[in-house]
């Protein structure tokens, strides 16, 4: 269900815009003049043909996505866009969820040679250029139980500040209200075999989940090189973990045994509740500063993401700075054999010098992909893409295929597979999670 505070920042959105569009009404002009509700719906079933690790996973799991979008703009150019988002999962009760996307109020005008904008509420903020792994986009968190691939991002509370001029564009945003990373239920496949106890958070922050957060970014072009420069300070989006022992069965999966009466107590046996361990997550203060840059020259692309943050938790739990980063590039073949199709082949190495004591997939691996657009009336678009570890054995292999099937119907097909994950890597309980995915898409 919503939080409360987002809810609440929802109406006040809906008011404020009401209050600020009243004196365009009231001299005579029309008001909101352009109003539009768009969005999709649809049904998607996930399947893992192997079977599962824990008792309570599945091998199938179906449900829905509503993802509406409302539009108002009033004829000072002043706008109101919301966007939530819902999902129910027929198998893990953590995957059904609610999100407020987005639910802005933007305002925009001239200063100087340049033009600012402001946004109030909720939003999501995208940086980065590279394919693999969104290194530098750290402002917004990520809804990890959409997606293993960490790329679909929460909204976030925030005031958005943008300049932009000749010399560049200037980003500035003040956020509160920290938003916690969501992880697979008990129910759940790709999760590990303790489960993440969300109800348990934990921040170093003596202000919690509302300590202020700041964030900057500066970007230009100059002739073919496009850069940008950011800066991070506040609670961190990724967490590290703890370990409760005794914390009791995880919410949603009470776990019993039947207990025998002692001596002296009459009566049937009954159910006893067993400890169960369990995760829970820990957000520290950390601080990063991000570079990413691409040059485009023709059809070839070279791209980099790095990053240096310090306050962040290693894989041991001990704080540590380190340096990451992204290298690579991406080559198109236009009007592939005399046709409308263009085929883009990626490649890009990643790195992080934690090396084993890094908290993701990421440590020395090589991501390669290719990219088949037909360019056709249907808008039909295929990905085949492989991460492999270059320290280790372990590959992970993706397909993703997209095609309009009518006007306002799409079909999206999906697979994930996971290989050779060694025994002592970060990520061996999701040897059996490798799955195929398959959604249809309604747009209105």
């Amino acid at each position: 269900m919503p939080s409360r505070a987002l809810v609440r920042l929802l109406w006040f959105g809906v008011c404020l815009l009401g209050v600020a569009m009243r004196p365009a009404a009231s001299s005579g002009q029309a008001g909101i003049y352009d109003i539009d509700l768009s969005g999709r719906l649809a049904a998607e079933s996930r399947w893992f043909p192997r079977t599962a690790l824990f008792q309570g996973q599945g091998s199938h799991a179906s449900g829905f996505v509503v993802e509406p979008n409302l539009y108002l703009e009033d004829e000072a150019g002043r706008i109101l866009n919301v966007t939530p988002y819902f999902r129910y999962d027929s198998a893990d009760d953590r995957r059904t969820h609610f999100d407020l996307r987005e639910a802005y109020l933007l305002f925009s005008g001239a200063l100087g040679n340049g033009e600012w904008e402001l946004r109030l509420g909720v939003d999501r903020v995208f940086w980065g250029v590279v394919e693999s792994r969104h290194l530098v986009d750290i402002v917004n968190q990520i809804d990890l139980v959409e997606h293993p691939d960490e790329k679909t991002r929460m909204g976030q509370p925030m005031a958005y500040v943008t300049w932009s001029s000749d010399w560049g564009v200037v980003e500035l945003l003040g956020m509160s209200y920290h938003r916690k990373r969501t992880f697979p239920g008990s129910d759940g496949r790709l999760r590990a075999s303790v489960v993440v106890d969300n109800d348990r958070v934990e921040y170093e922050s003596e202000s919690g989940k509302w300590h202020p957060d700041f964030a900057a970014r500066y970007s230009h072009t100059l002739g073919l090189l496009d850069f940008g420069a950011s800066v991070f300070d506040g609670t961190a989006r990724e967490p590290s973990f703890g370990l409760c022992l005794d914390c009791g069965s995880p919410p949603g999966s009470p776990v019993t045994v039947t207990g025998t009466p002692g001596p002296g107590s009459p009566g049937p046996p009954v159910p006893v509740p067993v400890p169960v361990p369990v995760l829970y997550p820990v957000y520290h203060q950390i601080r990063q500063f991000g570079l990413d840059a691409q040059w485009t020259t023709g059809s070839l692309l070279l791209k980099m993401e790095a990053i240096r943050r310090s306050g962040a938790r290693n894989l041991a739990g001990v704080e540590e700075t380190f340096n990451a980063f992204v290298l690579g590039g991406e080559y198109t073949f236009f009007s592939l054999w005399n046709t409308d199709a263009d085929l883009t082949l990626f490649a890009e190495w990643n790195r992080d010098e934690r090396g084993r004591r890094a908290t993701n997939f990421y440590e020395n691996d090589l991501f390669a992909a290719l990219r088949l657009m037909l360019n056709d009336v249907q808008g039909t678009e295929m990905t085949v893409s492989v991460l492999h570890d270059l320290d280790k054995r372990q590959r992970i292999y993706g397909f993703e295929l997209a095609r309009r099937l009518s006007d306002v119907v799409s079909l999206d097909l999906g697979a994930v597979a996971i290989t050779n994950i060694d025994r002592d890597d970060l990520y061996y309980d999701l040897r059996q999670d490798s799955f195929v995915q398959l959604g249809i898409n309604y747009h209105f």
